[in-house]
C-alpha cells in the first residue's frame, strides 16, 4: 500500500519515474551559448566538415546559418531561395546538404520532400538544387489530427548513399526508420526498415562512427537522448541494446530540436521556449563523448 501511495504522489507532483536503464544527464550544465535572435527556432543541426549549420522552423526564412561553436554569433548566412513550409531536419554527405521539408504535425501533407543542395567552395549552388519527393505507403488517412498522428518526421541522416528518415510518432511514442533513395526524382514510397518504442517523439538524429544519436521529448516536456549502434550486417539500429538519458524539462533547457555529432562529442540545439511563467532562450549545448560512456 505504501508503494502505491508513493506512486500516485509522484504522479500528482509530476515527478518523472525512471526505469533502471534510463540515466539522468543534466543538460543545463553543458550549456555553451545562447544562439543569435536570427536563429530563435533552430530545428536541426548538422556537422559539415567541422562546421555547424542550422536553420529556422516553419514560418521563418529559408536560410541556412553557419554557427560558431561556443558563440552566439552567426558566422555566415546562406540563401537557398526555397520556400520553408515546415523544414525539420538537415544532414549532409560531405558534398551536399539535405533538408527535410516533411514536418507534418497535422498528418495531412501530401507534398513531403527532401531538398538536395550542393555546397561548393563555401557557397550553395542554388541553380542545381534537386527535389526528392516521397510518401509513407502505410498512410491511408489524411484527416488533419494535430499532434495525434504517426506520420510526422523531424530526423534524418545520410548513410551508404541513401537518406534515412526517423519518424515523430505522436500516438505511439515510437520511432520508425525509413529509407529514401536519393537518386529517384519521382514521388517514391519510403521503405520501412524497423521501429522502436522510444517512449518520446524523436525530433532529430545524427550518425557518428556507427552510433545513432536521437533526441526528443514527451507531451509533458520531458527531454531525452538515446544512443543506438548500427548492426554490422546492414543499416539497422534497433536490434542492438540502446542507451537512454533523461536530459531535463523543456521549460528549463528549451524545446530540443537539433543534434549533431562531431569527433569530440555531440552538439544539441533548443528552440526558444516560452510559457506564461517561464522563458528559456534559444540555446546551444555540447556533451563530450566521455560523459556518454
Amino acid at each position: 500500500m505504501k508503494k502505491q501511495i508513493l506512486f500516485f504522489l509522484l504522479i500528482l507532483l509530476n515527478v518523472p519515474l525512471f526505469a533502471q536503464s534510463v540515466k539522468k544527464l543534466n543538460l543545463k550544465k553543458y550549456h555553451i551559448a545562447v544562439l543569435s535572435d536570427s536563429l530563435r527556432e533552430s530545428s536541426g543541426l548538422t556537422n559539415f566538415d567541422g562546421k555547424l549549420f542550422s536553420f529556422n522552423d516553419s514560418g521563418n526564412s529559408s536560410e541556412i546559418f553557419e554557427i560558431k561553436p561556443g558563440s552566439p554569433h552567426i558566422e555566415k548566412t546562406f540563401q537557398t531561395g526555397l520556400a520553408n513550409i515546415d523544414w525539420e531536419a538537415i544532414t549532409n554527405d560531405g558534398k551536399d546538404f539535405y533538408i527535410g521539408e516533411f514536418g507534418n504535425n497535422l498528418g495531412n501533407r501530401k507534398d513531403l520532400k527532401v531538398y538536395q543542395i550542393p555546397f561548393r567552395n563555401d557557397s550553395l549552388v542554388v541553380d542545381s538544387i534537386k527535389t526528392i519527393p516521397f510518401f509513407y505507403p502505410e498512410q491511408t488517412d489524411f484527416t488533419p489530427k494535430n499532434i495525434n498522428n504517426n506520420f510526422d518526421a523531424e530526423a534524418m541522416i545520410f548513410l551508404d548513399a541513401n537518406i534515412h528518415l526517423f519518424t515523430k510518432e505522436w500516438v505511439t511514442n515510437t520511432v520508425t526508420h525509413y529509407l529514401i533513395d536519393k537518386n529517384l526524382k519521382e514521388n517514391q514510397p519510403a521503405q520501412k526498415l524497423e521501429s522502436y518504442n522510444t517512449g518520446f517523439v524523436v525530433t532529430d538524429s545524427s550518425l557518428w562512427e556507427n552510433k545513432l544519436y536521437v533526441v526528443g521529448y514527451t507531451k509533458k516536456a520531458m527531454v531525452y537522448l538515446m544512443i543506438f549502434e548500427k548492426d554490422d550486417t546492414g543499416n539497422l539500429f534497433f536490434n542492438q541494446p540502446a542507451k537512454k538519458y533523461f536530459l531535463g524539462r523543456a521549460y528549463n533547457i528549451g524545446q530540443i530540436e537539433g543534434v549533431t555529432a562531431t569527433e569530440k562529442g555531440i552538439y544539441i540545439s533548443g528552440e526558444r521556449f516560452s510559457i506564461k511563467i517561464k522563458k528559456v532562450p534559444q540555446s546551444l549545448y555540447f556533451i563530450p563523448f566521455k560523459d556518454l560512456e
